[in-house]
C-alpha cells in the first residue's frame, strides 16, 4: 500500500482519488478548504499548495503527487506560476514523482490531429502559461532534480464538470431552450472523460518508462457539438436540440462586463475550427479503451444539469 498525494478535488482530483483509493492505495487530498472525496481510505487536508515546504511535508513517504489542481479561468497568469513552482519544489524535495494533469492548451491552433509529438507554440496568454509549466517540469526532470510526466486531456465529460457544454449548452437544450454558442456547430471536436483521465494518470505514475514526456489521454473518436449534444437530448429523452452559432462579436461584447467570458476570446478557436486530439499512443502503452460517449455523457447528464437549472 502505497500513499498518494492528490491536490484538487475537483472532477479530476475526486476520479482519482476514488480509483486509488478503491485499488487499495492510501490516498491524501489536499485543498484549501479540506475537501475531498468520502471514502475510508482518502484523508482530506486543509492547505495551501502554494506553500512549496508544506506540500513538501504532506508528501513526505509518498511515492506520487498528482497536480490535479484548478484555478479561476481569468486568473490563470496569476495564479498558475507560483503553484507550478511549489508543485516542483516538492516534488525536489519529498522524491515523489509528480504527475500533472494538463490539457491541449499549450499546442495552440494546430492543423490535423494533436498528438504528444507537436510543439508547444500557443501564443495566447493561458496556452503560454501551460507550455511554460511543462516546460520548467521537463527541464527538472532532464536535470535529473525530479521524475515527472503530464498527462493532457480535450474538453471534459463526466460528473461535476464545468465546460462549455455544461454550462452553456446543456441545461438549456435539456430544458428545451435554444442555445446559442460561440462555436462552428459541426467542426469535430474531441472529448474526454474524466474516469479516463484518472486511469491515464494512475497508469503513467506507476511506469517508468513514461515520465520524462506528455500523454494524451485515450479519447471516443472527435463528435462536433451539435452532434454530442444531439446524442445528450436523445439519451435524456428530450427534444431535439436547438442549437445556432454566436457571432464572433457578440461574444467580445459579452466580456466587456464578465471576465470569464472575456477569456473565452483568445481560445475561439477551439470550438471555430476542427480540434482533435490523437490519443492512441496511450492506448497502445497501457491499454486504456476510452469510455463510451454514450456512458460518458450518461453521468454528464444525471449530475452537472440537474444541478445547474
Amino acid at each position: 500500500m502505497s500513499l498518494h498525494v492528490i491536490v484538487g478535488a475537483g472532477p479530476v482530483g475526486t476520479a482519482t482519488a476514488r480509483l486509488l483509493a478503491d485499488q487499495g492505495e492510501r490516498v491524501r487530498v489536499v485543498t484549501r478548504r479540506g475537501t475531498g472525496p468520502d471514502h475510508p481510505a482518502v484523508e482530506r487536508v486543509a492547505a495551501d499548495a502554494t506553500d512549496a515546504p508544506a506540500l513538501a511535508r504532506l508528501c513526505t513517504g509518498a511515492t506520487v503527487l498528482y497536480n490535479c489542481a484548478g484555478v479561476a479561468y481569468h486568473r490563470w497568469p496569476i495564479d498558475w506560476p507560483p503553484l507550478a513552482a511549489a508543485f516542483l519544489e516538492a516534488a525536489r524535495t519529498s522524491g515523489s514523482v509528480l504527475v500533472a494533469a494538463g490539457n491541449l492548451y499549450g499546442y495552440g491552433p494546430v492543423t490535423g490531429a494533436m498528438t504528444e509529438q507537436h510543439p508547444l507554440l500557443a501564443t495566447g496568454t493561458k496556452g503560454r502559461v501551460r507550455a511554460r509549466m511543462w516546460a520548467d517540469a521537463l527541464a527538472a526532470h532532464k536535470a535529473g532534480h525530479l521524475r515527472t510526466a503530464e498527462v493532457r486531456s480535450s474538453d471534459y465529460l463526466g460528473a461535476g464538470i464545468q465546460s462549455l457544454l455544461t454550462m452553456a449548452v446543456l441545461p438549456k437544450v435539456l430544458a428545451g431552450a435554444r442555445a446559442r454558442v460561440p462555436a462552428d456547430l459541426d467542426a469535430p471536436h474531441s472529448w474526454t472523460y474524466v474516469g479516463d483521465v484518472a486511469r491515464t494518470l494512475v497508469a503513467v505514475a506507476a511506469d517508468e518508462s513514461a515520465w520524462g514526456r506528455a500523454w494524451h489521454v485515450p479519447s471516443t473518436a472527435p463528435v462536433s457539438l451539435r452532434d454530442i449534444t444531439t446524442r445528450a437530448c436523445a439519451l435524456a429523452d428530450a427534444p431535439p436540440p436547438r442549437l445556432s452559432t454566436m457571432p464572433a462579436a457578440v461574444l467580445w461584447l459579452g466580456g466587456l462586463g464578465n471576465p470569464m467570458v472575456r477569456e473565452l476570446r483568445e481560445t475561439q478557436y477551439q470550438f471555430r475550427r476542427p480540434f482533435v486530439m490523437d490519443s492512441s499512443a496511450a492506448t497502445e502503452a497501457f491499454g486504456i479503451a476510452p469510455t463510451s460517449l454514450d456512458a460518458s455523457l450518461k453521468e454528464t447528464i444525471a449530475t452537472w444539469p440537474a444541478e445547474g437549472r
